[in-house]
């Protein structure tokens, strides 16, 4: 879907996590798929935990968690994720694991359109987002191994990514939110459209405008509510009243992005098709969808296809409920954390990836 407002949620107070920190990557002359380069790409992550290393002092003991298209890697420490996955006796407990929340190309503290390159910054694509992360696990972390990669929304498409160029390095994937086949159809259509409502945008002038773009955010505030449950959105809207106010907020909430930013953002999706190599995936899987989900409507069949495709896969689609959230119910670990805590037995020991 297009660029989206999250939920507003309070992150989690990151010193509630041991050992948490922050800092950049920065990767000299990084030549994209594009063949644009830039002189320094920067990459801001945080990290949390407890690291396990081997004889040769590299980590083994990796979780790494993949942000969805908007936010940051911040938005796993929301409490709605962090104290259902990070506290004592959760299934991402951080006494047992070495946490890992990078902020993607375009986002956050990451280089992105916005730090001065404006419309010069080059079109980067998820392949880019996926090859520079494994280059800050591997080379700046010391990342040997990686327990689990989980991801939600785009951080779900990167998750298959990963899992297919990297099929070695983790011993489980759980994509949420998100579909292993080519973007198409009305999820691509409504994506094209928000890029092509900044494009077209008077005040865009490719890119090379001094004050942020002001008639996209029109459209853009209304897709905002397209990725949430159209029942919760009618309980927080029950009335045009309260339905014009909860528009209004999303129109402010969307003014203060910055539309390089967010054209970058969408279109960086135009190299996403994991179907044809999903073969080639040795780690588990477990794909969590939400039957509400606009995004990824489970009517299309599309996903019952792809995933005949993985070895050790699993596909779960939660039901409509009193606590989902469409495409959004990701950002709620308690609907479906106990479908990673039963994928978490299937494992088997830690490591089993990395030692074939």
């Amino acid at each position: 879907m297009p660029a989206k407002a999250a939920p507003a949620a309070a992150p989690a107070e990151p010193t509630r996590w041991p050992n948490y920190r922050e800092g950049d990557f920065v990767i000299h002359d990084y030549r994209f798929r594009s063949g644009e380069s830039l002189p320094e790409l920067k990459l801001h992550y945080r990290t949390f935990g407890t690291a396990k290393r081997d004889a040769a002092g590299k980590i083994t003991n990796g979780v790494l968690l993949l942000q969805g298209n908007t936010g940051t890697g911040a938005n796993w420490l929301r409490p709605s994720l962090a104290d259902e996955l990070f506290l004592p006796g959760q299934p991402l407990d951080a006494a047992a694991y070495f946490v890992i929340m990078p902020d993607a190309i375009g986002r956050g503290g990451s280089s992105k359109p916005s730090d001065g390159l404006k419309g010069k910054f080059p079109r980067y694509r998820y392949h880019d987002m996926v090859a520079t992360g494994h280059r800050l696990i591997t080379e700046a972390l010391d990342v040997a191994h990686l327990r689990l990669v989980i991801g939600s929304s785009m951080g779900g498409m990167h998750a298959w990514m990963w899992a297919e160029m990297y099929p070695n390095l983790m011993d489980g994937v759980v994509p949420i939110s998100c579909q292993p086949v080519e973007i198409s159809g009305r999820n691509w259509i409504s994506r094209r459209a928000a890029a092509e409502a900044i494009r077209h945008d008077p005040e865009w002038k490719n890119g090379d405008y001094d004050r942020n773009p002001s008639t996209y955010v029109w459209t853009a505030a209304a897709n905002s509510l397209r990725t949430e449950s159209a029942t919760r959105i009618q309980e927080m809207a029950p009335t045009r009243a309260a339905a014009d106010q909860l528009y209004e907020e999303r129109l402010a909430q969307a003014a203060k992005g910055d539309a390089n930013d967010a054209l970058w953002a969408i279109e960086a999706i135009m190299d996403y098709n994991p179907e044809p190599d999903l073969d080639k995936i040795t780690a588990r899987v477990l794909l969590i969808n939400a039957e509400e989900d606009e995004a990824n409507p489970p009517e299309l069949g599309t996903v019952e296809r792809a995933m005949k495709r993985v070895r050790h896969g699993r596909y779960v689609l939660i039901p409509a409920g009193p606590k989902t959230h469409g495409h959004f119910t990701h950002f709620y670990a308690e609907v479906w954390k106990p479908y990673l805590v039963e994928f978490m037995k299937t494992l088997g020991p830690p490591l089993a990836a990395a030692a074939e």
